[in-house]
């Protein structure tokens, strides 16, 4: 008896033991299946979305039918990227995409659909729906896209039934890894979950500061961190029963809070609160934003150095009443200092003279600003000739032009910068937004390796065209073309508020005007067109946005150009011209 009493505890702490290694060994895989399951529960619902807007004659003519689907397929990949479900609703949503195109001739929805087959083929090759969506890319040739029919591949029974097949075939590698990330509450979902991310520096980041501008309709808030890490954020509900206000929080992963960031950041807007960090668990940093109310809101990164932009909109109903413009612009004070509330934002202006009342409401241009990129610590390009850098060029170039607008359009013209002084690029739009700019205009000089490249071209925000605007792109951004690819994936959902019409026509205005203007008075002027890319600094403008790359400091004659007044001088004639030119198509009625 003796000895089987004494073996008793041992046994069984060896029971508990396999019990518990048993128990890790088969987590993972439950929760595995679980994420599965949601994956699979969430694409079945989007059929079933996408079978009622079938149904629907009407629906079928509405873009935001046509999205509300395709953002359900969307949601799996972004919430489960790893799941065999992802490419799944990747390649339903590009396939949606194409068919949207059909019916709104909209080409956005187009590039967006190759986006999506392009980065699907990337991130699975191991998935049968890469080879569907090689298929599919190879029948988008220049022959098969004239025709303007995108074909559905199958049935909606049988594509439903193969979908589940080839799920099942071709599932994760064992012992892949299978967390789904946060989800994203409407209405802004998660715009970079699916994206693969690239490697991270070892230990934790440390998040270095938290800025803001606003004014009653937008806010805009930046967390800076030293390198780029995963984030995820939700969208709280208010809960009275604990006093607490409806929020919205970023979670940063692999990150420690930098010791002079603010516990409570007050902003005491019309929008929100204040903004609040902190350390929420040991190596995940949580920054709150408590919200008053708000429309919409996005929120997306950008890199070199790595930060957060969350842009928070109201209604909107006073920046669309002319006459509280006017009026808000007639209280500032000599100087042009901004109200109390955008004590983050200074610049220079003119007063709105009473006189010009009339002339602004006819023109519906009351405010332009005039962004001379780079500055202090950030130079811009080199010249030709040595200590000339863009910085300088466009600084005079901006300045002059200012002058040059409030003389021929009586309109106010605030610049980003009046010296050399260094501005973040998400300030410059945080600037135009804040002040409710009816224009924005980024000012630049091209720049390439080869010295023999010359002309004049102007750029507005979209998907990059070809490899020559991606190379410019990431110049102006300061990143490499690998972050231009990857941000271009989000861009589709950032350009839904983006006045691309508007924007395509400021830019063909003040191209054609820019080089008929130089090529009357100067030989051997190029004209490279207008073109499109996702810049840093047009990301989330309200308004009409382009920016100009006025000619090649890199090139000996026009760098000797630029140093000029009177170039300088023509240059601002020139681009006046296309201002007022778009103003006069836009409000032919003007007195």
């Amino acid at each position: 008896m003796t000895p089987s009493v004494r073996i008793q505890p041992i046994a069984k702490s060896l029971l508990l033991a396999a019990l518990g290694l048993l128990l890790l060994q088969t987590a993972p895989l439950l929760s595995q299946s679980y994420a599965g399951e949601a994956a699979k529960a969430q694409y079945l619902a989007a059929d079933h979305c996408l079978k009622q807007l079938k149904k629907s004659a009407i629906n079928r003519q509405k873009v935001s039918s046509w999205l509300s689907c395709i953002s359900r397929y969307e949601n799996i990949y972004t919430t489960y990227p790893s799941d065999s479900w992802a490419p799944a609703g990747m390649f339903k949503a590009a396939e949606l995409y194409l068919q949207l195109f059909d019916v709104s001739k909209n080409q956005t929805y187009e590039a967006r659909a190759d986006d999506l087959l392009a980065r699907l083929k990337n991130k699975y090759p191991d998935s049968a729906y890469r080879h569907r969506a090689e298929t599919l890319l190879k029948l988008r040739t220049p022959s098969y896209r004239s025709t303007g029919k995108i074909k559905t591949i199958k049935s909606k029974k049988e594509e439903t039934r193969n979908d589940t097949a080839m799920v099942a075939h071709n599932g994760p590698k064992a012992g892949a890894a299978q967390q789904p990330e946060p989800v994203a509450s409407p209405p802004a979902p998660r715009p970079e979950a699916s994206k693969p991310l690239p490697p991270l520096p070892e230990g934790d980041t440390r998040v270095t500061g938290l800025r803001f501008w606003s004014n009653p309709e937008y806010t805009r808030i930046v967390v800076n961190a030293d390198s780029d890490r995963p984030y995820a954020h939700r969208l709280l509900k208010k809960d009275p029963a604990i006093n607490k206000p409806q929020r919205l929080y970023i979670d940063i992963e692999k990150a420690r809070l930098g010791n002079k960031v603010a516990d409570h950041t007050p902003i005491n807007d019309d929008l929100l609160i204040q903004a609040r960090a902190g350390q929420y668990q040991p190596h995940t940093v949580r920054v709150v934003v408590d919200i008053k109310s708000f429309k919409n809101y996005k929120i997306f990164s950008l890199k070199d150095p790595f930060r957060i932009v969350i842009d928070v909109w109201g209604e909107n109903g006073k920046a669309d009443d002319p006459m509280a413009d006017l009026q808000k612009t007639l209280d500032e004070p000599p100087g042009g200092t901004p109200a109390k509330k955008e004590k983050t934002v200074r610049m220079t202006t003119d007063n709105l003279k009473s006189s010009d009342i009339a002339r602004q409401l006819a023109l519906g241009v009351r405010k332009i600003v005039i962004d001379p990129g780079h500055g202090g610590k950030d130079p811009g390009a080199p010249g030709y000739i040595k200590d000339v850098w863009e910085k300088d060029i466009v600084l005079k170039l901006g300045t002059a032009l200012a002058k040059k607008l409030r003389q021929r359009l009586n309109c106010t013209v605030l610049l980003t910068r009046d010296t050399d002084k260094y501005l973040t690029l998400e300030e410059r739009t945080a600037i135009a937004n804040t002040q409710r700019a009816d224009l924005f205009i980024s000012l630049h000089c091209n720049a390439a390796k080869s010295r023999t490249l010359s002309g004049i071209e102007t750029y507005i925000l979209n998907l990059a065209t070809d490899d020559q605007a991606i190379a410019v792109a990431a110049r102006e951004n300061a990143t490499s073309k690998k972050n231009i690819s990857d941000l271009e994936y989000i861009l589709s959902d950032l350009m839904k508020h983006a006045k691309i019409e508007e924007s395509s026509r400021l830019a063909n205005n003040v191209h054609s005007s820019l080089v008929s203007g130089m090529k009357k008075n100067y030989s051997g002027i190029k004209d490279l067109g207008v073109k499109q890319a996702p810049f840093y600094v047009l990301l989330g403008a309200r308004m009409p946005s382009i920016l100009v790359e006025t000619n090649f400091i890199s090139n000996k004659q026009e760098c000797k150009r630029l140093m000029k007044a009177s170039y300088r001088e023509h240059l601002c004639n020139a681009i006046t011209d296309g201002i007022e030119k778009y103003i006069n198509a836009t409000n032919p009625k003007q007195l």
